[in-house]
C-alpha cells in the first residue's frame, strides 16, 4: 500500500529535523519519492512569511 506523509513548517530547520526523524523509520527500498516546496507571502510590515513543506511517498 502506498502512503504519504506531509510536513509543513515556518522554519526549514524544523522541517529538516522532522523529515530526517521520519526517514529513520523507513527502509530505503520502501521510499518512493520526496516532494519539497517553499512558499513566501509578504506581510504588511515589510516582513515575509515562509512556509517550508515536504511530502514523502512510501510503501507501507
Amino acid at each position: 500500500m502506498i502512503q504519504v506523509k506531509v510536513f509543513d513548517y515556518e522554519h526549514e530547520k524544523d522541517l529538516e529535523e522532522d523529515v530526517n526523524q521520519f526517514l529513520k523509520n523507513i527502509d530505503d527500498n520502501k521510499l518512493l519519492d520526496i516532494k519539497y516546496h517553499v512558499a513566501v507571502m509578504p506581510e504588511d510590515d515589510d516582513e515575509q512569511i515562509y512556509c517550508f513543506s515536504a511530502m514523502i511517498l512510501y510503501k507501507k
